[in-house]
Formats: structure tokens, C-alpha cells, sequence
């Protein structure tokens, strides 16, 4: 923003009635001042031009990565509706497990010992038939497998199959609900969460 120039004395018929340039800095930094404090932000709240939320950097950072993760996300998209076709999951549901385990890293492995994209503990890996938990293909099939039995446990219900898969099948049969474990609750509400998310993608995709 710039002002505008100051009267000269030859504008004023040789009589200057403009204020002294300090005062005109003055009354130019508050108009500044209050023009930027009414701008709202994308959050409702002032805007200042030091604010450091705004960040064009940052923001064509965030756009990015989310981009390449989206990349990352679908190169699986073929396995994992072959598994859910197989074992007769959503495979939304298989898609929001992946990314809560292990963020789609094929090669993850947990200090527990869970490994690959569905982080299958070995005792479980070798009990669905699972060769090499690192390669996705193995990977996802059986831990899908391995979610349809925990379906099959507990009559259907999403939230105690996920509870089992994160807590084990006897601590969800011993409490009889949900265990009353933070680290659980909060699993079974990020996956819900990433659910709900994919299947929305899901169903836009297939309107258009």
C-alpha cells in the first residue's frame, strides 16, 4: 500500500497546511495497522502480515507431500482389492488398517516385532499362511484374512475386531467390550477415522 503524495506549497497557493511528515508516518502506520487487523484468516481469527501461520512455503510443502502420499496410498490399491474381494472386507476398512499401522511402509517394523504394511506379528503371519511379511502382496492378504476371523469373532462388529487387532483376541474377550487401554481406544478412532475418509473418496470416485 502506498499514500498518496503530500501538497506542496505551489498546490496551496504558496501556503502548505499539510501536517509535518512525521505526523504523516504516523497516521499511516495506525491506518496500516487497523486495514490488517480486520482482514479475517482462513481460521476466523485477525490476520497480520507477520502472522506465522501464513506461509506460502509451508502450505506448497503440505500440498505436496499430501500428493506423494496419495501416490504411495494407491500403488496398493490393486492388492488390496483383491484381498477385500477375497475375504469379503471393505476395502476402505483395509485401507484406513494400512495407514494406521504403518503409514504404508512395506518395511516396517514395530518394537513388538510387527512387520510390513498391516504390521503382522510373526506367530500370526505364519498362522494365515504368510511367507514374507515385507512383500505387500503377502502382506495384505493375510492380514486381511487374519481381520475377516477377528469379524468373525465378534459377530461383525468393527470396533471389537479392531480392538482384538491392536489388543489381542483374549484381553477384548475378557473385558467383553472395547479394553479400557488409551493406546486402543485411540487406534480403533483413528482407524474409524481414515474409514470414513476412504470411503468417502470411494464413493466420489465412483459418481464421477
Amino acid at each position: 500500500m502506498t499514500s498518496s503524495p503530500e501538497p506542496s506549497a505551489s498546490d496551496t497557493g504558496g501556503i502548505s497546511h499539510s501536517p509535518p511528515k512525521k505526523l504523516w508516518l504516523l497516521i499511516f502506520c495506525i491506518a496500516t495497522a487497523c486495514f490488517f487487523t480486520e482482514i479475517p484468516s482462513a481460521k476466523g481469527r485477525p490476520f497480520s502480515a507477520a502472522d506465522p501461520t501464513v506461509n506460502h512455503r509451508d502450505a506448497g510443502t503440505n500440498t505436496a507431500s499430501i500428493t506423494i502420499a496419495r501416490k504411495t496410498e494407491n500403488a496398493y490399491d490393486k492388492i488390496i482389492l483383491e484381498a477385500a474381494h477375497r475375504h469379503d472386507v471393505h476395502p476402505a476398512l483395509i485401507k484406513a488398517i494400512i495407514k494406521a499401522e504403518s503409514s504404508y511402509n512395506p518395511r516396517a517394523v514395530s518394537r513388538r516385532g510387527a512387520r510390513g504394511l498391516m504390521q503382522l506379528m510373526p506367530g500370526t503371519a505364519r498362522a494365515m499362511g504368510v511367507k514374507n511379511s515385507f512383500n505387500p502382496k503377502h502382506n495384505i492378504h493375510g492380514g486381511t484374512k487374519y481381520f475377516r476371523h477377528l469379524l468373525d469373532q465378534f459377530k461383525g462388529n468393527i470396533r471389537l475386531a479392531l480392538a482384538a487387532y491392536n489388543a489381542g483376541i483374549e484381553r477384548v474377550r475378557h473385558y467383553g467390550r472395547v479394553p479400557p487401554y488409551k493406546e486402543t481406544r485411540s487406534y480403533i478412532n483413528k482407524v474409524m477415522s481414515y474409514y470414513r475418509e476412504y470411503r468417502s473418496e470411494m464413493r466420489m470416485m465412483a459418481r464421477s
